[in-house]
């Protein structure tokens, strides 16, 4: 049986391709997660109810029933929309952290990873959710904010302003998984 072979002047024309950066796409868990993320947005009242239902309770008892009353009083928001070019800065940040087990925003600012693939508009926020690979784990983790002074992280999910999010979620060394969240008011892509 005779096998072919692909001459080398082919495989050298396919390198660039090969070489070049990847845009990144989400996948089903980083759609499930927007998904739940625009749900607590859309419907803040009823997510309130189904925390307050939920296991999370004896994590941090004091920092869920803030969370619940945040919600019981927080006006509904429009959904985040997708965006590419987000994404592929959470991809990017999501992979360097699973790489090396670490945590933390990184050494780059967000603007610099941001600045990669587009021109943002108006404000720009990151959150980053670790030991989670369910989507509502995810979210409830940063709506519940334990730990975090201020509750950055939830105040950033039902900021009016943000209009735009990309996720990118990777298992990671240390915590076993993490989604990345990148948010802004709008986003042009390069």
């Amino acid at each position: 049986m005779r096998m072919a072979t692909t001459p080398v002047w082919a495989l050298i024309g396919l390198l660039p391709l090969l070489l070049a950066p990847h845009s990144a796409s989400a996948g089903p868990l980083e759609d499930d997660v927007l998904a739940e993320l625009n749900f607590a947005r859309a419907h803040p009242a009823q997510y309130a109810r189904e925390l307050r239902r939920s296991d999370l309770r004896h994590n941090d008892p004091d920092a869920l029933d803030e969370a619940v009353d945040f919600l019981m009083n927080q006006p509904p928001l429009p959904p985040l929309r997708a965006h590419p070019g987000l994404t592929a800065a959470a991809d990017a940040h999501a992979r360097t952290q699973a790489q090396r087990g670490g945590e933390g925003h990184g050494r780059e600012a967000l603007g610099q990873r941001l600045q990669r693939h587009g021109v943002w508009a108006g404000l720009s926020a990151e959150a980053i959710s670790y030991g989670y690979d369910d989507p509502r784990d995810v979210v409830a983790q940063l709506v519940i904010d334990s730990g975090v002074p201020g509750r950055g992280h939830r105040k950033d999910i039902f900021r009016r302003s943000y209009q735009a999010a990309g996720v990118a979620c990777n298992g990671h060394r240390t915590y076993g998984a993490m989604c990345v969240i990148d948010y802004a008011g709008a986003f042009v892509e390069r």
